[in-house]
């Protein structure tokens, strides 16, 4: 059997950056004093006369993203999710969103699973805020091939882009050479007649896991990875929705206004079905190493599989 392969989708971030900067000569990255965390010094170093430093000044680096996009360059403004959408939140609304500007976020070092970092880090919170940006598109890859895939995405999209990209190493599950990445539209990576399992970012593999369970126990689980929050491919999570007629939602994010609030947002009006989000409770997170914390915090595929097993019962 091979070797599962796992890579932190902020290392995918900072090497896409750097492939795309050979095409794009009006790419240009700015990050707030953590280009070593977020990866973007990948980028700095082959293009150092693109590459901003803006300092601790998050909110600042979001004006300065705004201006050059209104030049009509591509700008990336690159910190942690945490400071992105928590600190710099008036400047994203008021000064990207507002104006509708081509301006690129990506935050990293999303979730839980920021571990030792603790909850002031721990941004939970960060899909709520930006899906409540009119016109905010929002991308939460699953793996190193779609976080890249993503990326190169939001250099053609023309409007502003929240990318969230995490800390922990996550497994590689999609094959790169037929990989095929839509904005707006969702994959089903199983099919599945029981329950729909819709999950999100570094959830998704554990979704999949889950699923090989829970088939062993008699229960035929649909996968569907939503790597858009939005906009949100609705058509898919109705049509399995109405074919299940039980949907469960996992995300690495407060259950409060991210992928599992989305989901009810389309099925309330569309579809109405019972739906079980996993997610962060209503609750900061703490210190500690992220995989013990995801799983004290029940993002796990055991989890996964005991919830949706009470769903069927």
């Amino acid at each position: 059997m091979a070797d599962v392969i796992k890579k932190a989708t902020r290392e995918s971030y900072g090497e896409a950056l750097a492939e795309l900067g050979d095409k794009y000569p009006d790419l240009y990255v700015l990050d707030a004093d953590l280009a070593a965390a977020t990866k973007t010094g990948i980028f700095k170093k082959k293009f150092p006369e693109r590459f901003f430093d803006c300092g601790i000044a998050e909110a600042n680096m979001m004006g300065v993203a705004a201006g050059l996009a209104a030049t009509g360059k591509i700008p990336f403004a690159s910190t942690f999710a945490m400071f992105a959408s928590g600190r710099a939140y008036e400047i994203v609304r008021n000064s990207i969103g507002y104006p509708h500007l081509n301006v690129k976020i990506g935050a990293t070092h999303a979730g839980i699973s920021v571990g030792e970092d603790g909850a002031t880090h721990q941004c939970n919170e960060d899909i709520a805020l930006m899906r409540t940006i009119p016109g905010m598109t929002v991308i939460n890859p699953a793996d190193d091939v779609e976080a890249k895939a993503a990326v190169a995405a939001a250099v053609e999209y023309q409007g502003p882009v929240y990318m969230r990209f995490g800390r922990l190493a996550a497994e590689v599950f999609n094959d790169k050479d037929s990989y095929k990445f839509e904005i707006g539209k969702g994959i089903r990576l199983r099919e599945g007649k029981d329950i729909s399992i819709v999950a999100t970012g570094l959830m998704v593999s554990q979704a999949l896991k889950a699923a090989d369970i829970l088939a062993a126990n008699g229960v035929d689980a649909e996968v569907i990875n939503i790597h858009t929050i939005k906009p949100i491919d609705e058509e898919l999570i109705v049509e399995s929705a109405a074919k299940t007629g039980k949907v469960l939602t996992v995300e690495e994010h407060s259950i409060i206004g991210g992928l599992g609030s989305a989901v009810c947002d389309v099925l309330s009006q569309k579809c109405p079905t019972r739906v079980v989000k996993i997610g962060v409770n209503d609750e900061f997170g703490h210190s500690g190493p992220a995989a013990k914390l995801l799983e004290q915090f029940g993002l796990c595929a055991d989890n996964i599989v005991k919830t949706a097993k009470a769903m069927n019962e």
